[in-house]
């Protein structure tokens, strides 16, 4: 009974001591408790795969009684809301291409003759599938509302058979492969990751190794030494994308549409805003481990908030506001339009300029920083 008395002593002991080390910290404090308090609320706000008010665009070649109310149950499903009116054909390459519209719904002419008649009425739905999966949640929401309005139909004007049917294209996956929409975004987010954890603990390990000390007294300035510690980082960076540009297109055989100079071009700049990302933190962390605990806390949230799991378009208007900031959102959206659209350098220039502020705002603070800490 005493020796269990004693060992349970001693280790009432050990973890006691072990929580007063762990909570001794202030930093170590905010980091136990501040992340999980934020990323439980951003997970909760952001992480939906629901649609609410997605936006859509109509092109109305009927205006019957029977396309107003179709459009009447599209809109009065509180999931889609309109943002353009088109007038012809020639209207729907140029919003889904801009990525202004989820889809757009072709109301084509004689929809109300062909369903008063009783015959085949198709309306056709085009979809932006880049992303594949609120592509493929959307057309879930929109044959739900078909199923409804050929019920309302039959009820009002007879007849067995449904009249009105779903004709869906989806431009730039036409299978809605998952595959395609995720081997896409991997080619930013690995190399994201990659980036950041190499910068992190670029100086980081310096100081944890003791060496730092001789790498000031080296003839390099502290602007040759972040610039050493940055282009590794950048190569490795590149190297990543293109191990996943290999396998997506030899492996899985998704066809690449763009031109490679445009690709790497953006994954450039976006490697180099992480560099500056990485830099900081590097520069912030006392020590490895505490470089690799803030690179942690920060990737899930950067992740997140990238548009790679859920819809930027279906989070709350401050969590949209907050993605303006992440270079993963505009990498990840670089990508898939170079590489599932094909588009040229001059479309994906709005996704370059962000980065390119962000590079410019992230590697003279880590500079800043990086002096600050020699002091």
């Amino acid at each position: 009974m005493n020796a269990m008395l004693a060992f349970i002593r001693r280790v009432a002991n050990l973890c006691s001591k072990e929580l007063r080390v762990i909570l001794k910290d202030p930093a170590s404090r905010v980091l136990l408790f501040v992340p999980a308090l934020l990323q439980s609320l951003m997970f909760g706000y952001a992480a939906t795969l629901d649609l609410r008010e997605a936006p859509y665009a109509l092109l109305d070649q009927d205006h019957g009684p029977a396309a107003v109310q179709l459009v009447a149950n599209v809109e009065g499903s509180g999931v889609f809301r309109r943002v353009a009116t088109l007038d012809n054909e020639r209207d729907i390459a140029s919003v889904v291409d801009a990525g202004k519209v989820l889809f757009v719904l072709h109301i084509a002419p004689r929809f109300e003759q062909r369903l008063s008649a009783g015959e085949d009425t198709p309306v056709q739905v085009i979809l932006d599938a880049r992303n594949s999966t609120t592509a493929g949640t959307a057309s879930g929401y929109l044959g739900a509302i078909v199923s409804r309005f050929n019920t309302d139909w039959r009820t009002g004007h007879g007849g067995a058979d449904a009249p009105l049917t779903m004709d869906v294209r989806a431009w730039y996956n036409p299978n809605l492969e998952t595959r395609w929409f995720m081997m896409s975004s991997m080619i930013a987010v690995l190399s994201m990751l990659q980036t950041l954890m190499l910068t992190a603990l670029s100086v980081a390990r310096e100081r944890e190794q003791g060496t730092f000390d001789q790498l000031l007294v080296t003839p390099c300035t502290p602007t040759e030494i972040m610039i050493g510690k940055s282009v590794p980082s950048i190569f490795v960076g590149l190297v990543q994308s293109t191990l996943v540009l290999l396998i997506a297109t030899l492996w899985f055989h998704i066809p690449m549409a763009g031109s490679l100079v445009t690709l790497y071009t953006g994954l450039l700049v976006f490697t180099v805003a992480c560099v500056g990302i990485g830099l900081a933190i590097s520069s912030l962390a006392v020590n490895m481990q505490q470089a690799m605990l803030y690179t942690f806390v920060l990737m899930m949230p950067l992740v997140l908030l990238s548009g790679m799991t859920t819809p930027i378009a279906n989070m709350p208007t401050a969590m949209q506001w907050l993605t303006t900031i992440n270079p993963a959102r505009y990498a990840i959206h670089l990508v898939q339009r170079v590489y599932l659209e094909g588009v040229g350098l001059g479309t994906v220039i709005a996704d370059i300029v962000p980065l390119l502020i962000i590079a410019a705002v992230t590697l003279p603070f880590s500079a800043w920083l990086f002096r600050h800490r020699l002091v």
